[in-house]
């Protein structure tokens, strides 16, 4: 479920300024005492016939930044409530639902519940280091 759809943005400061924002605050989290950075989270990776997916499981109270994602793909949250900000506004989700994260998206996440949100991308590679330097993340 969805509260409150979002409208596409077309003015391309507000999608820089809303860049430069989430970007500070990432920052601003990472100096933070006690943050976690990176994949602090636990991850699950699986792959099958030119797919990998990626599962991260998030407790509730988690807020995290993440990164710019370089190409378009599908994901699912399986478990749990999250409210999720992009250059679009917030949009609150929970599951079970779908939906498409497009190239060049980086959200900020807060996670209402323990959270499951997986994701699928398409690629040959089954080596992590490689498939995080390609981009999948």
């Amino acid at each position: 479920m969805i509260e409150y759809p979002p409208k596409p943005i077309t003015d391309n400061t507000q999608v820089r300024n809303y860049r430069k924002n989430v970007v500070d605050l990432e920052d601003a989290i990472n100096a933070t005492p006690g943050s976690h950075k990176g994949d602090y989270y636990p991850l699950k990776h699986t792959f099958a016939d030119g797919m990998y997916i990626r599962e991260i499981s998030m407790p509730k109270g988690a807020l995290f930044v993440t990164k710019i994602h370089k190409f378009t793909h599908p994901y699912f949250v399986l478990k749990g409530d999250v409210s999720v900000l992009t250059e679009e506004g917030v949009i609150r989700i929970k599951a079970p639902y779908s939906g498409i994260t497009k190239a060049g998206t980086k959200r900020v996440l807060y996670c209402h519940e323990d959270t499951v949100w997986t994701t699928i991308h398409k690629t040959d590679k089954t080596d992590l280091k490689k498939i995080r330097r390609r981009g999948y993340r």
